[in-house]
């Protein structure tokens, strides 16, 4: 495997206070990464910054080598095509039905005849599971076809690298790990690379190659699922064990 990603001494403030300092992760091509850790500590912060949607305070975003927040606008739309995200909400239009959900980035691309979007639309509707939800909207769907929806949205250019944040939150636990299924056999039938949050460790250990905590400001890259749940760090155990006892008690 090569690298695509580097992460480089980045850091974030927010008004006047550091969120994060020093975070340095390397990402390899066609591997799976989960970050975890409590709330508030920027896990989605970070996820961000290594998909081009905020800019670090400090440090720099590598892609292949190529600085995602100081290349040119034709370069980093380059770079960004070549990315696909679900977001926690899925942050799907309303008044959109299904099926156009998922045309809208395709239709955004330029670079499709129409009959082209309508066949990669039943395509992919029909790898997340939810083909006869074309013609509906999304809130006449589930919360769990919602999810899938957004995950059809986020594949629908064929990325390389799929950035999910947070992809089970809000469903119960046998959807969440269905949608565990989908996006790990899709990853695997695709070659694609893949960084996610969750704090589900269940699903954490389903879906991750390597695992890394954010906490206190930094970054601690944990390893597979056997390094983890051996790590000697007494805030990975806590946190993985749900112990309520332990460096983590005050954290809201």
């Amino acid at each position: 495997m090569s690298s695509l990603i580097q992460v480089q001494d980045l850091g974030f403030e927010f008004e006047g206070k550091t969120l994060l300092s020093g975070i340095h992760l390397e990402v390899q091509r066609g591997e799976s990464v989960v970050l975890i850790g409590p709330s508030g500590e920027g896990k989605s912060v970070l996820l961000k910054a290594m998909a081009g949607i905020l800019e670090p305070t400090a440090g720099q975003v590598l892609v292949e080598n190529k600085n995602l927040y100081t290349a040119t606008f034709t370069e980093r739309t380059q770079i960004m095509r070549r990315m696909g995200m679900l977001f926690q909400k899925n942050a799907l239009f309303d008044s959109l039905s299904c099926g156009e959900n998922i045309a809208f980035p395709l239709r955004e691309a330029a670079q499709y005849t129409e009959a082209e979007i309508q066949a990669k639309v039943d395509f992919f509707l029909n790898e997340v599971g939810i083909s006869h939800a074309k013609e509906l909207f999304p809130d006449e769907i589930s919360g769990g076809m919602q999810k899938r929806l957004g995950i059809a949205r986020a594949l629908a250019l064929n990325p390389e690298v799929i950035f999910y944040d947070d992809p089970t939150a809000g469903l119960d636990p046998i959807t969440s790990r269905k949608i565990i299924d989908v996006i790990v056999r899709l990853q695997k039938e695709k070659g694609s690379t893949l960084v996610a949050i969750t704090n589900d460790m269940n699903r954490a250990y389903q879906l991750a190659g390597r695992i890394g905590m954010v906490v206190d400001g930094g970054l601690i890259v944990t390893g597979t699922e056997q390094e983890t749940k051996a790590h000697r760090d007494p805030r990975v155990h806590q946190f993985i064990t749900g112990d309520l006892n332990g460096p983590l008690t005050a954290v809201g």
